[in-house]
């Protein structure tokens, strides 16, 4: 196992991204190709080839995506008890591949349907926190200011694999069948395997935290917890016996820690959001006209192919143009700000959709490419909170569990998806809106959740790269 180097290199080579980086982000495209191609005709491959029912479909999508977004929980603690990030995502990567595999062979099957996708689960989910980690301990503390960079050219290539799937897939449906179109994903998801394998020489290579340093948090936690209702010194607080018995760096990570989590618990409804492009904004994709050029038909399932688009021309642009000039100029730019802005855009992109509805169901008759504003804003808002969150969720963990930090990070997708079933059911069941009144009440909702977040990223204490409060 290769260690990390602390020796500081010229001041040239600082200035470089680490070369074995390549590898994860190509592998990342690859892997990120194979998920989206699977995902962007799932909701048609139930109700078209499987004869399932709307509501029954749109529950497996969100009930799906929220599996997935689970596994980074056992992922993370693979990884960080016990095989560490390398080793937890060369042997989870492979049965990603048999659930690709199933969903092929097994095609037009309901139980193929299951196994495929729980298999997908496990191995798509289960990487999830590992990957973008593994990414961040190739930078030794000389190369922390390449971070934002690096973590912009992670999730760009996650859009460039996304963007050539919604292209490519529902194409290779069209013309081979289903089969091959599930098909077509798992072999791209083990040249993502044999790519991230092929830098294995060249990785730094962390070893899995030490029960002591995983435990950390949870034994500060439970002190201070078991202190609350006893007498104490005037002038002391609850962590004082944790200060005393862990030191007060275990203290410090333990109340940053804290922190982080409260900043987590309201990016579920971003996803809760976020995630009906799968559903609902394809639902209402087709009620709209078709857009047509050379042969190629824009419509509610390839118009996913916008996002990917506009995210690899945003990134660049945000990263080496937007954010420098802004911090000339005085203005923060730090991952907090950046995120707030990111919740605002994605509730007036839903604004838009609502309005949009609105026309359709008076019976006007719309060209999808009125569905390219409300993108244009919730990829704007999706960069500035997504690819942000990464970098934030890597920047701010503890050593020793960055990992399970950023797949706690990923959980909140996964009750994001939650949170879609439930507000559905509810709706369905109790309130019974639909159509534009759905919308605007999501835009509603993620209004007041931005407000909360700026009010709880004001008292968050941000930690620097030397690991200072």
């Amino acid at each position: 196992m290769t260690e990390p180097s602390h020796s500081a290199p010229p001041a040239a080579a600082s200035n470089r991204m680490p070369g074995n980086v390549l590898c994860i982000v190509g592998s990342e495209a690859c892997e990120r190709f194979c998920y989206y191609g699977m995902a962007g005709i799932l909701m048609l491959y139930m109700t078209n080839r499987l004869s399932m029912a709307e509501a029954t479909s749109k529950e497996i999508v969100h009930l799906s995506k929220m599996t997935i977004y689970l596994m980074p929980l056992l992922g993370a603690w693979l990884a960080d008890r016990w095989l560490g990030r390398y080793w937890t995502i060369m042997i989870l990567s492979l049965f990603y591949c048999l659930g690709n595999g199933v969903l092929a062979f097994s095609e037009g099957t309901h139980w193929g349907l299951f196994v495929g996708l729980a298999l997908i689960a496990l191995g798509a989910g289960g990487i999830k926190p590992c990957v973008s980690s593994f990414m961040g301990d190739q930078f030794g503390p000389e190369r922390q200011h390449l971070l934002p960079k690096a973590f912009g050219l992670f999730y760009w290539a996650i859009n460039f694999g996304s963007l050539f799937a919604f292209l490519v897939i529902p194409w290779t449906r069209d013309r081979y069948g289903y089969a091959w179109a599930f098909g077509v994903p798992g072999i791209l998801m083990l040249l993502a395997w044999a790519l991230f394998a092929a830098a294995t020489p060249w990785y730094v290579r962390l070893p899995p935290s030490k029960p002591s340093q995983r435990a950390g948090f949870f034994r500060v936690l439970l002190t201070a917890l078991g202190r609350r209702g006893k007498p104490r010194p005037a002038g002391s607080s609850f962590l004082d016996a944790a200060r005393a018995a862990h030191g007060d760096e275990a203290v410090d990570s333990a109340k940053m820690m804290l922190g982080i989590f409260s900043l987590f618990a309201v990016a579920p409804f971003f996803w809760a959001l976020y995630d009906q492009t799968s559903t609902s904004w394809i639902v209402q994709g087709s009620r709209m006209i078709p857009f047509k050029l050379c042969g190629w038909a824009l419509d509610g399932e390839t118009m996913q192919s916008i996002n990917p688009v506009l995210v690899m021309l945003l990134i660049p642009l945000l990263t080496v143009l937007v954010y420098p000039l802004l911090a000339r100029r005085g203005r923060d730019v730090s991952p907090l700000p950046r995120m707030a802005c990111g919740m605002g855009l994605l509730a007036a992109a839903f604004v838009v959709t609502g309005v949009m509805q609105l026309r359709l169901d008076a019976g006007v008759q719309l060209s999808i490419l009125w569905q390219l504003l409300p993108y244009a804003l919730l990829t704007v808002g999706e960069v500035l909170f997504s690819a942000t969150g990464l970098e934030f969720a890597y920047a701010q963990a503890p050593a020793s569990m960055k990992s399970t930090i950023t797949s706690f990070w990923l959980l909140t997708s996964a009750i994001g998806n939650a949170l879609v079933v439930a507000i559905a059911w509810t709706n369905a069941t109790f309130i019974r809106a639909s159509g534009a009144a759905e919308f605007f009440f999501y835009a509603g909702l993620m209004a007041v959740v931005t407000a909360v977040f700026v009010l709880l990223s004001r008292r968050f204490r941000r930690r620097d790269a030397e690991g200072r409060y």
